[in-house]
């Protein structure tokens, strides 16, 4: 394999804070790197150097020649008036693709990332399918390596699903910055940390996230052994030291100077291991209660089309319940209607007496934007009370990776993971028998996700859980609800259950639609009319003419499906083509045959009743 990026020794700092020192990563072909790391790390930064849309302090970046490359960045902005098929042709455009394979690319990128209606605005595309979007402009570039900053923001399980499977599929290498630890686990086959823990501020795996999980823990306990072996020495080189040799000869010097070196390295060493995490830890109220929200028949409405329809669901403590379902099937809605924040269109939500609820919302409108992270973590004074025992703002503060000097900063000055963990820092504080939890993971990193998951399983309440990480959703949630975002719902025990239901549900719809289909062209009452002569020689020959069109319906299919034409643009395009036309004329044939049918037994009824 050869390199297509390569990273040599750079460096990167914005003002007095330094991101990563002499930092070497490559992506060669064939790569599909997953890049991890706390918040802060300076993975997004990373990506732009490699994309060049930033500059490295020191180092060496290099490409190879003539390298195509795409970068996707966390927010893509796009031309609001624009339609889909407009903005994936302008990247296309962009790229340098030849003017004849710039339909077919563009056609066959937008069926590839979802999108069946190329005329729709970009304007009010969700902020998922905004994100498909800025895929689908990054593969229609046909690029050698890919650079993607967290793509799976914004999707929900459903658009995770296609993009693991989009990316393990994809013919080019990529990168991308991700914390989603079942997309790491399903289309990556290296992951890369990049953390000052390490000496050379990055530990690279190959494998998939559980292989790299495995890795960094051999590595981690090989570390502990130099330490110890290390400190050992260091103990031997102090008690040499503190005896004090009687003649300062060179060799003695030299001694000093490498005990001192010792004792430095064995310092960093020790820093580099008790790197502290956030403490995230829901205090439970331990209340004995069996039911502690009923929720009986609800029903909520979107205008006049029911979202949610006769859902029932009783919590107790212990029971984790997860909520699935795709963007705007109602997830949040029910969990709001169970919150008490908004009221049923119909049902009844009963909580037990004195419940306390926690409740975190995902759009965190708990934060006031204009208050800093003190106000936001305490009401006054310089003391949170946590477990009936009082704690300094700053002790409070460091359990979530906050620094001293950043409790008098705006909260609109924090970034997304920060301003999350100040929400869970403030509900912390809250003793609760219900936690309802609504997105709590959105741009927390993946140690602080570890320790929130830990959190989670050892609270004793009630809780139900709103998230696209899957990962989570499997190692949390005991029981399972699935909303389709027409009224419709399903109970599960796992999650593969709930994916059995989307497919019979897709596919009862299919034939409903067939059904129906069926019935609009079958006639509705024999016709009286009676067949000419030319009608019926036409029906004397049309099941010969529907099975030589059946037959060019087949041919072309294989053609869509062939690996030659699918490389080959143009041919592709020809074969879809071909395969509509040849689609059509089949269903004509046939609804013609229907008609001729239906005159042929209205002449014959009209026959038998003379």
């Amino acid at each position: 394999m050869s390199a297509l990026i390569h990273c040599q020794n750079i460096s990167k700092s914005f003002g007095s804070k330094r991101l990563f020192k002499d930092l070497t990563i490559g992506v060669d072909d064939q790569d599909r790197v997953g890049i991890i790391g706390p918040n802060g790390s300076g993975k997004s930064t990373l990506v732009k150097i490699m994309a060049g849309h930033e500059e490295e302090d020191d180092g060496i970046v290099t490409r190879r020649k003539h390298i195509r490359l795409a970068y996707i960045a966390q927010e893509s902005s796009f031309d609001p008036d624009a339609t889909v098929f407009e903005t994936v042709e302008r990247a296309a455009r962009e790229a340098g693709l030849r003017t004849e394979e710039l339909v077919p690319q563009v056609r066959e990128t937008l069926g590839r990332t979802g999108f069946h209606n190329g005329e729709q605005p970009v304007g009010p595309l969700s902020g998922g399918w905004q994100k498909r979007l800025a895929i689908a402009c990054g593969f229609v570039q046909n690029p050698d390596v890919m650079l993607l900053d967290e793509p799976t923001n914004h999707l929900d399980l459903e658009g995770m699903q296609w993009l693991a499977q989009l990316m393990s599929q994809a013919p080019f290498a990529w990168l991308m910055v991700s914390h989603d630890r079942w997309f790491l686990e399903h289309a990556t086959n290296k992951v890369a940390e990049l953390n000052n823990r390490y000496p050379d501020g990055i530990f690279l795996s190959t494998g998939t996230y559980s292989d790299f999980l495995l890795q960094r823990e051999e590595y981690q306990h090989a570390q502990t052994q130099q330490a110890q072996a290390l400190s050992g020495k260091v103990r031997r080189e102090v008690e040499w030291l503190r005896r004090g040799p009687k003649a300062r000869t060179t060799k003695a010097k030299s001694r000093i100077d490498s005990a001192h070196a010792l004792q430095a390295e064995l310092a960093d060493t020790t820093a580099r291991l008790h790197q502290g995490n956030t403490e995230v830890d829901f205090v439970g109220s331990g209340r004995k209660t069996k039911r502690l929200i009923v929720g009986e028949q609800l029903g909520k409405k979107f205008g006049a089309a029911p979202l949610i329809k006769e859902v029932e669901v009783v919590l107790s403590p212990g029971m984790r319940v997860g909520l699935l379902g795709h963007n705007g099937s109602g997830k949040s809605t029910l969990l709001k209607l169970l919150a008490k924040t908004i009221e049923p269109d119909k049902g009844t939500v009963t909580h037990a007496e004195d419940l306390q609820v926690v409740y975190f919302d995902q759009h965190r409108e708990q934060l006031n934007p204009t208050f800093t992270l003190r106000e936001t973590m305490l009401d006054s004074g310089d003391h949170v009370t946590y477990r009936e025992r009082p704690m300094h703002i700053v002790s409070w503060a460091k359990r979530f990776q906050f620094r001293a000097e950043q409790l008098d900063l705006r909260i609109d000055r924090l970034s997304g993971g920060e301003q999350a963990r100040a929400v869970i820092a403030r509900l912390m504080l809250k003793p609760a028998d219900v936690l309802l939890l609504d997105e709590p993971t959105n741009d927390l990193d993946i140690p602080t996700l570890e320790v929130l998951e830990e959190s989670m399983q050892d609270f004793p309440g009630a809780m139900v859980l709103v998230t696209h990480d899957r990962h989570l959703l499997t190692q949390i949630c005991t029981t399972f609800i699935g909303l389709d975002g027409q009224g419709t719902h399903g109970y599960f025990a796992e999650y593969e259950q709930w994916e059995g239901w989307l497919t019979s549900q897709s596919q009862e719809k299919s034939q409903k639609t067939k059904a129906a289909s069926r019935e609009d062209t079958a006639p509705k009452k024999p016709s009286a009319k009676k067949p000419t002569y030319k009608e019926q020689q036409e029906l004397n020959t049309i099941e010969e003419r529907i099975l030589e069109a059946e037959t060019e319906l087949e041919v072309w299919r294989k053609k869509t499906e062939d690996p030659a034409h699918v490389s080959q643009h143009a041919e592709l395009q020809q074969a879809h083509d071909g395969l509509h036309e040849a689609q059509e004329k089949v269903q004509q044939l046939y609804t013609r045959w229907a008609e001729l049918e239906a005159k042929l037994q209205g002449e014959q009824v009209t026959r038998s009743q003379r």
